[in-house]
């Protein structure tokens, strides 16, 4: 049996996409027995997978920095060579999506062209540049008996990630736990399931070639959501989950999950420009927040502007937004200032909405505090930004406003690993335990204390 599981699975995109095809076939031909023992066999290979998972994660940690680094390095020339065979699957890709009718927004994600590979590659060379963050001491102190009390980086060890649309998510994702010491489970959405098989391959060769277990990395080669709910709940064979997507793909993995969850259920950003903020700079970053890629968790969703610049800021500023193409959904106050077919009354449930799309709400505010208790009230604590030029303003603004990530006169769509110098993230959470805003290397670690003594006892 278990040789029988080892040829499924030694696949270079993990789990046998011909094995959950059966799956599904059985429970369609509505034998209950036939897809409960369906259901056992997957389980079981699985935990297989994952117990080989294990297995390269313990090799993998006490790796040098220099053997991770190399493997990196490949990794980029491997993923830049192998251009015409990610375009093609990405092509292939994007064609089935458009057939099912699949949104803008996703299908922007989903897109995959040579500058998106070229960063890709970047983002590679960029995480095997940084530090090694395994080995290092967070923490020393020597007690009054002598002894010494170390606190130590060290690698989580398995972790799985499951994203949607995002193919750039798999290469990032893999980077970042080769570096940290840490195997990688991936299971990507349907919709981009011949490009990630595309990029898992190259990055799969890369690893054998530098002498690291290939088995570090595996893609999930299946769109069974039931693969899901079994890889989430495997206590013991996974140690952290990061789900990626769309809101109801995170409640969905959280709700079903037995091992810990770093999350962000929605990116309902802000930007506040106050009536000290230069207003050529607050269009500017406005422009940016919103239109650069509307469809990312960072992009701005909600704009308030103070009373005392209303007029002269949305004027020019809403004009540049509806020139393009961005629907405004103001208050009262906004919609005296702006009029045409894209501006339109806002309500009540459009204050807190992800749009992830060319909408976007506006609202007047009379005050600072206003400003700071709308963004309390209807945020949801991933990113928000002031745009003001008054020093006290900005310092209460940093300290008041509770999100993960939070920006003076400048874009929320730099609230991004890459831009924040980290090389990639594996994530942006919203949570308070463990990791907060984008997720890089040392957010895939834990530690361990290393207790040095000489011969101390307790008393």
């Amino acid at each position: 049996m278990a040789e029988k599981f080892r040829s499924k699975m030694s696949k270079p995109n993990g789990l046998s996409p011909q094995a959950a095809s059966r799956n599904g076939r059985a429970e369609r031909s509505g034998s209950g027995r036939a897809a409960a023992a369906r259901r056992a066999e997957l389980r079981a290979e699985l935990i297989c997978l994952l117990r080989r998972c294990r297995a390269a994660a313990a090799v993998l940690r006490n790796k040098s920095a220099e053997e991770k680094n190399r493997a990196l390095r490949i990794a980029a020339e491997r993923i830049w060579e192998a251009q015409p065979d990610i375009l093609e699957a990405n092509r292939k890709d994007l064609d089935a999506a458009l057939a099912a009718g699949l949104p803008q927004p996703a299908l922007d994600r989903l897109a995959v062209d040579v500058r998106k590979i070229r960063r890709m590659t970047e983002s590679v060379r960029q995480v095997a540049a940084l530090e090694d963050p395994v080995g290092k001491v967070l923490e020393e102190r020597r007690r009054p008996n002598g002894m010494v009390v170390r606190r130590v980086r060290v690698p989580m060890g398995v972790i799985c990630v499951v994203y949607e649309s995002r193919p750039d998510v798999t290469v990032e994702a893999a980077a970042l736990a080769i570096k940290s010491g840490n195997s990688v489970v991936l299971r990507g959405g349907s919709e981009a399931i011949l490009t990630n098989r595309a990029l898992a391959r190259a990055i799969r060769a890369s690893l054998f070639e530098a002498g690291l277990p290939d088995e570090c990395v595996h893609l999930i080669g299946t769109s069974d959501h039931a693969v899901v709910r079994d890889l989430v709940s495997l206590e013991g064979l996974i140690d952290l989950v990061i789900p990626r997507g769309g809101e109801a793909l995170i409640r969905a993995v959280s709700e079903c999950a037995k091992v810990p969850v770093l999350k962000h259920y929605k990116g309902v950003c802000h930007v506040y420009v106050d009536d000290s903020a230069d207003l050529e700079m607050a269009q500017k970053i406005v422009l940016n927040a919103k239109c650069q890629r509307p469809a990312t968790c960072n992009a701005m969703e909600c704009l308030l502007v103070h009373a005392a610049v209303a007029e002269k800021f949305l004027k020019p500023c809403g004009k540049a937004l509806m020139d393009q193409g961005v629907e405004i959904r103001g208050d009262r106050t906004v919609l005296s200032i702006l009029s045409g077919p894209l501006a339109k009354k806002a309500e009540d449930s459009d204050w807190g909405a992800e749009y992830l799309d060319k909408i976007l709400a506006v609202r007047v505010v009379n005050s600072f505090e206003e400003a700071i208790s709308h963004i309390e009230t209807y945020g949801s604590h991933h990113s928000d930004a002031i745009v003001a030029r008054d020093r006290e303003k900005q310092e209460r603004f940093v300290r008041e406003v509770d999100s993960a990530a939070v920006l003076v006169n400048a874009s929320t769509r730099l609230v991004d690993g890459f831009e924040f110098g980290l090389g990639a993230e594996v994530g942006i959470s919203t949570e308070k335990l463990h990791a907060r805003g984008p997720m890089g290397l040392a957010d895939l670690c834990t530690y361990k204390w290393v207790v040095e003594g000489d011969g101390q006892v307790r008393e």
